[in-house]
């Protein structure tokens, strides 16, 4: 039989975390409503980013806030962190969106569509770059064991790029001395290495 491990679940501070996604979405909203207020064509003044269109960034930040408050608050209820909860702030967040539209089938439609894509996101490990690295492994280390594996030689760098632009192998200047000689007959004088 394999042990099944189960993580105990920490409840999570939902009023705090809807407060602040709630504030942070609703700056993003003041910026989208601000680049509104330049699109127009007349000159509303600095005022229009609020009484023009104001109704932005009271939806962006209402949005935000009920994902949060969702998610979260379905997450302590069920006492787990997973996709669901993701796809119910999403279906919430979503419906406020449809809200605007003012029909039922709005509401339904924005809010599934932004539950599905949230849902499947979160479901598919909640990145865009693909495969998730494992979390109980150090960062650090493994960035050490990466820089370990790939790690070349100095004489099969030289070997491969050949002297020059900056790589030099250990005797570089008396091998150089000695091909200026035989080339040219010139004596190239003997440097001391600089101090750096």
């Amino acid at each position: 039989m394999a042990a099944h491990h189960e993580e105990h679940y920490h409840p999570k501070n939902t009023i705090m975390a809807s407060l602040k996604t709630t504030m942070l979405t609703g700056g993003v909203g003041l910026c989208a409503s601000a680049v509104q207020n330049t699109l127009v064509k007349k000159n509303v003044g600095p005022w229009g980013v609020f009484v023009r269109s104001g109704s932005t960034i009271g939806l962006f930040a209402a949005m935000g806030g009920t994902y949060e408050f969702v998610k979260d608050a379905s997450a302590n209820l069920r006492e787990k962190d997973d996709h669901w909860n993701v796809a119910l702030g999403g279906f919430f967040s979503g419906a406020l969106l449809g809200l605007r539209a003012r029909t039922f089938p709005a509401l339904l439609g924005y809010g599934a569509a932004l539950a599905t894509g949230m849902g499947a996101f979160e479901y598919t490990g909640g990145s865009l770059w693909g495969y998730q690295k494992d979390h109980t492994i150090d960062e650090f280390e493994r960035r050490q064991q990466l820089r370990k594996q790939f790690r070349t030689s100095g004489e099969q760098t030289v070997q491969e790029l050949g002297e020059g632009r900056g790589i030099y192998a250990p005797g570089y200047a008396e091998r150089r001395r000695e091909r200026l000689k035989e080339a040219y007959d010139i004596e190239v004088p003997t440097s001391p290495i600089p101090a750096s």
